[in-house]
């Protein structure tokens, strides 16, 4: 559990209740690190960029990168 509440979607702008539905439809429910990022607009949608541009990088192999987010998320002890 995050120490930081997230916020849900009723509370939130156009923008990023576009980016819940988004994640809803693709993983089955809104990841907690989106409700907490929600606080802030501008790092929401920096956040946002980011993953995008992540998703649609073909320079290394799409397993590659599965492979390296996942070794990535068990140095730091990521849940998810």
């Amino acid at each position: 559990m995050a120490r930081i509440e997230g916020i849900p979607q009723q509370k939130t702008g156009m923008f990023v209740r576009l980016a819940y539905r988004f994640a809803k439809r693709m993983l089955g429910k809104v990841p907690e690190p989106a409700k907490i990022l929600a606080h802030d607009p501008w790092i929401f949608r920096a956040y946002s960029a980011y993953e995008f541009m992540s998703d649609r990088a073909r320079l290394v192999d799409a397993r590659l990168k599965a492979l390296g987010g996942l070794k990535a998320a068990t140095l730091v002890g990521c849940p998810f």
